[in-house]
């Protein structure tokens, strides 16, 4: 089995959290794959463009021409420590999550956190006027905020749930996830201020969806009917074997005819000699079916 047979076949095995990660994980080694090519080739633009497909920009005029970035953004990083801490968290409050909640859902936050915080990106620098002279050039990436989406909402939903801090002991969910969107998303708020905009923006429908959810509705069903759909769509679909029947000529069907009437005066004629319990159980059974056509 090769390398890719058998990325595709855990991938096709893994559950939605797990999924979620390896493709995160896969866009991050495809980025290191084209910063090499681009540094070999001396050449920085080959990286910059082929980001520039990927990152949602903050230019809503470049955006329109760019609808993809929405979701593209939410699985691009270029810095080992920005995947390897959005990852880890998306792991450690994504399994809590779905010890209470589905798989479904956990997609529906994630995407839901993701756009939300794209949105409020854009719209920030678009109507904060501190951000004017740098609009047309700033991009986001990261999945930042819909990872603070899923901690939001499993804090929201289980908030009495603890966890065992090294040094420190147990502390309840509900006061991880808050100190986590304050040092994330309001501490230094100058610095990367469009990050932590997305953040806030990202935590806000991870709230929203478990208030509706107790309330009985689903926020994300409309999300994962269009994921359904989409997976459909691009899921390949088995080959049909098409077989060709062969045509029997009237030579071969009196051929088998008679040899099939050959068989049958052996049985009778075995009958004959020493009886009908003399037959094995495939003459007995092919006896029967004889005299069922007859019949």
């Amino acid at each position: 089995m090769s390398i890719t047979d058998d990325i595709k076949r855990t991938f096709s095995s893994a559950n939605n959290l797990t999924r979620l990660i390896y493709i995160n994980i896969g866009v991050f080694l495809f980025f290191l794959i084209v910063s090499v090519i681009s540094f070999l080739f001396d050449n920085t633009g080959i990286e910059s463009t082929i980001l520039r497909l990927f990152a949602i920009p903050a230019s809503l005029k470049v955006f329109l021409l760019k609808p993809w970035t929405l979701i593209t953004y939410m699985f691009t990083h270029k810095d080992i420590w920005h995947i390897l801490f959005n990852m880890l968290w998306l792991y450690w409050f994504g399994r809590i999550f779905l010890d209470y909640l589905d798989q479904r859902k956990l997609v529906a936050v994630y995407l839901m956190g993701g756009i939300s915080g794209a949105i409020v990106y854009v719209l920030s620098f678009n109507i904060f006027p501190v951000f004017t002279g740098i609009v047309s050039e700033s991009v986001a990436i990261g999945a930042s905020a819909s990872v603070m989406a899923v901690v939001i909402a499993t804090a929201t939903y289980v908030p009495d749930y603890s966890i065992h801090f090294f040094l420190i002991g147990r502390i309840k969910i509900k006061y991880v996830a808050l100190a986590i969107l304050i040092l994330t998303s309001f501490m230094d708020f100058s610095v990367n201020s469009g990050g932590k905009l997305a953040h806030i923006g990202g935590a806000l429908p991870g709230f929203l969806y478990i208030v509706k959810l107790r309330k009985g509705k689903d926020p994300g069903r409309r999300l994962n009917s269009i994921i359904d759909t989409l997976v459909t769509f691009f899921k390949p679909r088995p080959k049909m074997k098409v077989t060709h029947k062969k045509t029997v000529t009237d030579y071969d069907y009196n051929k088998i005819k008679a040899e099939h009437q050959a068989k049958i005066n052996t049985i009778l004629d075995k009958i004959s000699k020493g009886g009908y319990d003399s037959l094995t159980k495939e003459e007995k059974d092919m006896l029967f079916s004889e005299s069922q056509k007859k019949n």
